[in-house]
């Protein structure tokens, strides 16, 4: 009996010790390590996004199974004051357990981004979103809003932007040689005839009727309040960048094409002294590669491709991730994190953050390094 005290009260111990361990503050941000919330689990908000709110930081992403791919929860959302320790504050938006629901259980919700409307005074929160048993054939955007950061999400519903709409700098004679495109007629890609068929519109014109496709995407609120929505489009050949109405819950029909046939998804974008730039990755599924950049001076284009601003061993993998949002920490004027996801295919709800600083060469074009562990303090 006096030994099975001692066990007892061993264990107990252990388990005392190992929970004031698992919630002890974080002094750093560790990137590609376990990062644990405060009830020491690790974080399962992957593909997201922060939001910056009344003195907390609200970090929305994808709560991935175990096992397996498709959504069983929905988004998740965790709190921070200091973006290092974050509070699971739940699901923000759940999944439907109504057959033939848009968001029913079994669907696909990725890289969830919430903004508020500062007119409204709604959170409003789109993601990627594939339609069950539908594979990526849908290419969706989903519409959802709040009273509350941290929800309930209530969902409004979901689409292809744009539909019966060109893009903005599309002439009349743009429109012309986009229409007489036949994509029976590029049966092979990649050929040279394939790619200046898609930078013509072969893939626009065929989707201007129902709406263009919609797969991995952010959305970025400008300084005078207006919310763009970047999305990968035509088969995640060409991206778009789609201006919302003033409440953030439809399109304007304004819409520009950047790198058609260029084949980024993973879009992540910042402004710094007046200039736009945009990181984001090439389609090799899983597995990692080599980032992309894009400046422009306005957000209307013209965007001019730039090499990877990565730097050092493995850079030519982006460190083994993938970019899903960039943060600019709020309070300051030049403090930017990029945030990317080291995926792990079969455990997505283990796979891992890297979030890096970003840095700025003499002539202001941004550059990120790898570090071990860093902090905002």
């Amino acid at each position: 009996m006096k030994n099975l005290k001692r066990l007892l009260v061993c264990c107990f111990t252990l388990w005392i010790g190992m929970t004031v361990l698992s919630a002890q503050s974080l002094e750093s941000i560790e990137p590609g390590k376990k990062w644990l919330d405060t009830k020491g689990e690790h974080i399962n908000a992957h593909g997201g996004g922060v939001l910056f709110y009344e003195g907390k930081y609200y970090w929305y992403g994808e709560n991935r199974p175990e096992r397996g791919f498709t959504t069983k929860v929905g988004v998740e959302v965790y709190s921070s004051t200091d973006l290092m320790n974050w509070t699971d504050e739940g699901v923000a938006l759940a999944v439907s357990e109504e057959n033939g629901h848009d968001i029913e259980r079994g669907c696909i919700m990725e890289r969830p981004k919430v903004v508020y409307n500062d007119k409204t005074k709604k959170f409003v929160m789109l993601f990627h979103l594939e339609l069950k048993g539908k594979g990526y054939a849908a290419a969706r955007v989903g519409f959802a809003v709040s009273d509350t950061p941290t929800g309930p999400f209530r969902f409004i519903r979901s689409l292809r932007p744009n539909a019966g709409q060109w893009p903005k700098d599309f002439s009349e004679k743009d429109i012309k040689k986009a229409k007489k495109l036949n994509p029976s007629d590029y049966k092979e890609w990649w050929t040279p005839q394939w790619r200046k068929a898609v930078n013509t519109g072969l893939l626009l014109a065929r989707d201007v009727p129902g709406g263009q496709m919609s797969r991995d995407m952010t959305v970025y609120v400008d300084d005078d309040g207006k919310a763009y929505h970047i999305y990968s489009a035509e088969e995640n050949l060409t991206l778009n960048i789609a201006e919302l109405t003033d409440d953030y819950l439809d399109y304007t029909g304004d819409f520009i094409r950047i790198a058609p046939g260029g084949h980024n998804e993973a879009p992540t974008i910042f402004k710094r002294n007046g200039m736009y730039w945009m990181i984001t990755s090439g389609c090799t599924g899983w597995d990692p590669n080599e980032a992309r950049m894009f400046t422009s001076s306005s957000i209307w284009g013209p965007w001019e491709q730039l090499p990877s601003p990565f730097v050092g061993e493995h850079s030519e993998k982006t460190f083994y991730s993938q970019g899903t949002y960039i943060l600019k920490v709020h309070g300051t004027e030049d403090t930017f994190i990029f945030m990317a996801d080291r995926w792990y295919p079969r455990s997505l709800k283990n796979s891992r953050y890297v979030w890096l600083p970003i840095s700025f060469k003499e002539d202001g074009t941004p550059e990120i390094r790898w570090h071990d562990s860093w902090s905002l303090k």
